[in-house]
């Protein structure tokens, strides 16, 4: 149960993650005057709290993503020695 719980909640991390690049492009602006935050147009300070927010995010997803760090190594090349082990 707790495995099916970490992986929906991982998706809708992703989910989020995905929602706040498509919020940080200033799309949504309209001409004429921009206001100043923390000494940055506003547009700016929006995408960079939007990437700040996605890098936890993505941190957060990291954490309830199941590696097997003993697993083995499907997708490198076989070196020569364990090629004629094989044969052999």
């Amino acid at each position: 149960m707790r495995m099916k719980s970490r992986k929906t909640g991982r998706r809708i991390l992703l989910g989020m993650i995905g929602f706040l690049f498509v919020a940080s492009v200033p799309w949504y602006r309209q001409g004429g005057e921009f206001q100043l935050f923390l000494g940055l147009p506003d547009w700016v300070a929006v995408a960079i709290g939007c990437y700040a927010v996605a890098a936890c995010l993505n941190s957060w997803a990291w954490l309830w993503t199941e590696v097997d760090d003993h697993a083995e190594l499907n997708f490198l090349p076989k070196s020569n020695d364990q090629a004629e082990e094989k044969g052999s």
